[in-house]
């Protein structure tokens, strides 16, 4: 279905900022879609509340609190937040959009994942609610549909912070639980707390689900499940794919555990987990393997415990006792000493050269020695842990045994803020165990603040502009009632925000205050926002076949340059001196038209105001004056006949 036509929001201009395209999607808590953020230029996703969460107070007042908090998180694998704001009752997050899709879109095209893939989308994911953990914010909704693949490969979280919002408002009072009751630890079930613990646990469930095609638990009603949450134990993903590896059953049994204090404290933790359980797993293991017979059965030479195992073939000696891997035990008798009688010699007797001897036994010992030296296998390579999160990297090396020295960040094109961006000794290089490697991270792209030119001369401003190594635009002009002719009244983008070094930055330069064109507004309403912007007003009457009270002139007239403060003279209709009469009224040929009351859409938004009048049957006419997105004028008011024309100002 065409969302243009059943959606009002589509074609609608939002906060006089943001132009909605098309519907993307549509949730249990809001809707999100595609905007044009018109300041900017660039293409947002706008995540609009539903109606009976945004008429909720204490709602709105939580999700602005919590949408400052999660501006603040800076992380590549985490939706970025540009702004929040309201519109008459609708109430919006204006967000990085992402075309791609949801990981809950991956699993329905394909199903099961590989152990090393499933992995490889997890680590990204927990590196962003390590981040927000790290700052104090707790996601609460985990989840694939929460997780975005990018077209380009990336991975993004997105939602933070809006369950606990929702978790505020009114709207929990009618036992609403919040979360999505398949990823939901126990003691969000039983107490409605949750912390960087819960995230862990849906966190472990969701790699269930990608290892195994499925949710740990399945039933007739929501509270079935949840009470399997409380009372059972997430089952080995093995259990159902026999071909799972042991590092992924254990790393979901810490995460999955029952008991909060059981499982890693937060998100980092379990991070630095899974990234060790992806460096054990062979390369090119997919996980895709049949399990070996006899597995488990306790037969000799095998260790029930993973991670543990005894080799075949080895004994253990204790004392005169050695076991061999049947599990036989050999006794050896001890060796008796026996004396055997030198031999007579008739010959003369040999004496060792002792210095020889020595030598020999040195030579011996030095080739012993070297052999023992070499076969320790003192080198090793340098893991490749180029593009890796900076934190997650330096845990592997050290795990590999490598002394870990962080080198200051350098910028970079290319290389994502926080990726290693250069590891020495190079990767692949020979070097000794437990050698020092240094990481250098990437600081992302170099960025420098748009510099405060506003009230400069455009001249002046260009100079500014260029010493921050920044280029300028466009240059258009704007009018002004409070900035001087021919000076910045502001930039594109703003100033203070950050951008990347040689960007281009445009200018708005004011032409000046340019009278506003009042003619045909009521003189009431003329007369208000003249005054409003500080022009001194005079009123001068005279007949006129336009209706009583309508402006017919003006001194200075539209479009003239003035100054702030400077007296206007408006020339008024006080009707024709026969008396204003309707045209119907003096011709009996024209038939009497019905008359209805015109809406007051004053100070309403100009779309919204015209969707109003043509719904009361009128045409409208729009006027600018300048340049806002509120009516500030209307005429004619009161009763007029269906199908005349209103004309607004804004």
């Amino acid at each position: 279905m065409d969302t243009t036509l059943t959606d009002p929001l589509v074609g609608q201009l939002l906060d006089g900022r943001y132009r909605v395209e098309s519907r993307i999607a549509r949730g249990g808590m809001a809707s999100v879609y595609l905007a044009l953020d018109v300041r900017l230029d660039r293409t947002v996703a706008l995540k609009v509340m539903h109606r009976s969460l945004a008429e909720d107070p204490q709602f709105v007042k939580r999700f602005i609190g919590e949408a400052k908090s999660v501006a603040s998180l800076s992380h590549p694998n985490v939706v970025q937040v540009f702004d929040q704001g309201t519109d008459g009752s609708t109430v919006y997050l204006s967000m990085e959009y992402v075309p791609g899709k949801t990981l809950r879109d991956v699993l329905r095209s394909r199903g099961p994942l590989p152990a090393r893939e499933a992995l490889e989308l997890m680590i990204p994911v927990l590196a962003a609610l390590g981040a927000a953990h790290q700052a104090g914010l707790v996601h609460r909704d985990v989840k694939p549909e929460n997780v975005l693949l990018a077209d380009d490969g990336r991975v993004k979280v997105v939602d933070f912070g809006l369950a606990r919002a929702v978790e505020a408002s009114n709207q929990t009072k009618t036992g609403m639980m919040i979360g999505t009751i398949g990823y939901m630890s126990p003691e969000q079930v039983t107490s409605g707390v949750a912390d960087a613990r819960s995230d862990v646990y849906a966190a472990g469930v969701m790699l269930f689900e990608l290892i195994t095609g499925r949710q740990p638990y399945e039933g007739e009603t929501p509270m079935s499940i949840a009470y399997r949450h409380v009372h059972d134990s997430v089952p080995a993903p093995s259990s159902i794919v026999s071909s799972v590896p042991p590092q992924i059953d254990a790393l979901v049994a810490a995460a999955t555990d029952r008991d909060p204090a059981r499982r890693p404290a937060d998100a980092t933790a379990m991070l630095v987990a899974a990234v060790e359980a992806h460096r054990t797993l062979p390369r090119g293991h997919t996980g895709q393997h049949s399990t070996p017979l006899g597995a488990g059965s306790g037969t000799a030479g095998t260790s029930s415990t993973p991670g543990i195992s005894s080799t075949p073939g080895t004994a253990y000696a204790t004392g005169a006792h050695t076991s061999d891997v049947a599990g036989h035990t050999m006794i050896q008798p001890k060796p008796e000493l026996t004396t055997v009688p030198p031999a007579r010699s008739t010959s003369r007797r040999w004496r060792p050269n002792w210095f020889i001897v020595g030598l020999a036994v040195v030579m011996v010992a030095g080739i012993a020695f070297t052999g023992w030296w070499f076969s320790q296998a003192r080198y090793t390579q340098v893991p490749d842990l180029l593009g890796q999160n900076i934190t997650a990297a330096r845990q592997q090396a050290e795990n590999a045994g490598f002394k870990v020295k962080i080198g200051e960040p350098r910028f970079d094109e290319e290389v994502q803020k926080d990726r290693v961006l250069e590891i020495s000794p190079a990767p692949g290089a020979e070097v000794e165990k437990g050698a020092e490697l240094t990481l250098v991270a990437s600081a992302g792209p170099e960025t420098v603040p748009v510099p405060n030119v506003e009230k400069l001369s455009a001249g002046d401003a260009k100079v500014k502009i260029a010493e921050a190594g920044l280029e300028v635009g466009r240059v258009s002009k704007v009018p002004s009632d409070t900035i001087a002719r021919d000076l910045v009244v502001r930039t594109n983008p703003s100033v203070g925000e950050r951008v990347r070094k040689g960007a281009t930055i445009n200018l708005v330069v004011s032409a000046g205050l340019l009278m506003p064109d009042v003619s045909q507004m009521m003189k009431d309403q003329a007369v208000q926002f003249l005054q409003e912007k500080g022009f001194t007003v005079q009123v001068d009457e005279t007949g006129d076949s336009t209706p009583p009270g309508t402006v017919i002139a003006q001194d200075p007239a539209a479009g003239a340059e003035v100054t702030a403060g400077a007296p206007v003279r408006l020339t008024v209709s006080k009707g024709p001196d026969t008396g204003w009469h309707w045209p119907w009224e003096t011709d009996d040929s024209l038939a009497t038209p019905d008359f209805v009351n015109v809406p007051d859409v004053r100070l309403k938004a100009v779309q919204e105001a015209k969707r109003e009048l043509e719904a009361a049957g009128f045409k409208v006419k729009t006027r600018k004056l300048m340049g806002g997105q509120r009516v500030v004028g209307e005429n004619p008011l009161g009763q007029q006949p269906m199908g005349s024309t209103i004309t607004i100002w804004y």
